[in-house]
């Protein structure tokens, strides 16, 4: 790092150069060392971030729980994801709607329920879905 600082403090703009008493030679030289320390910086930046993105995906993942149904299982479906014309009536109405039973499971986490008259609601996500407990 220090060798670095010196760098930086080496490399001089052209006027600077011409000032300074540089040939050419010296300048184009010390650019170059420039131009290497900066595909250094820019690795040690990407090795950074890559740890960086490491940690965020592992503790989000750790919040994480895959949830998966069988078939005949009682759910509860959240209302906007079944019915979403219409608006809810007071804000103490619940989001859940159900109980349901699951009829068919698909692949990628969506599910075929249908409501205990025999009514069946379209594929939904897994993601809208909870167990139900009577």
């Amino acid at each position: 790092m220090e060798a670095v600082l010196q760098l930086e403090s080496q490399i001089l703009s052209l006027r600077m150069a011409i000032r300074e008493g540089l040939t050419d030679e010296e300048n184009a030289k010390l650019r170059l060392q420039e131009l290497e320390v900066l595909d250094e910086r820019r690795l040690e930046a990407q090795q950074h971030f890559e740890c960086y993105q490491a940690q965020v995906s592992k503790a989000f993942n750790k919040k994480v729980h895959p949830c998966s149904f069988q078939m005949g299982y009682l759910i509860l479906a959240l209302r906007k994801a079944i019915v979403t014309t219409h608006k809810t009536k007071s804000k103490f109405t619940s989001k859940w709607d159900g109980p349901y039973v699951i009829q068919e499971i698909y692949t990628n986490g969506a599910y075929l329920i249908m409501a205990e008259d025999g009514l069946k609601i379209g594929p939904i996500n897994g993601r809208f879905l909870k167990c139900y407990y009577p």
